[in-house]
């Protein structure tokens, strides 16, 4: 009796092989800039906004703030990044106060 290989598709090598795909491209660029909307706090104590889906992490930010931020590091799962000024909203509205 002749015995037979069974196939489960072409053969991968190592754990490696298996996670392509598994992180979709990023929709951040390091060093671009974005206006974002704090929506949480880290367990570090840095504010959190999402880009498209994306987690970033922003130092010296609080939940509420309307900040421009740099990229500064992107990871598989988050990006981190520093604030470089405020909001367009928020910069407006301090005008209208301070007239």
């Amino acid at each position: 009796m002749e015995e037979r290989r069974r196939s489960f598709g072409p053969r991968r090598g190592g754990f490696r092989g298996r996670g392509e795909g598994r992180f979709p491209p990023k929709p951040v660029e390091i060093g671009k800039e974005y206006e974002v909307d704090v929506q949480e706090t880290s367990r570090r104590g840095e504010g959190i906004a999402r880009i498209q889906g994306l987690v970033t992490f922003i130092p010296n930010a609080k939940p509420g703030d309307h900040v421009k931020i740099r990229i500064t590091r992107i990871s598989r799962r988050f990006a981190e990044a520093e604030v470089v000024g405020k909001g367009k909203a928020e910069a407006e509205t301090e005008e209208e106060k301070e007239e």
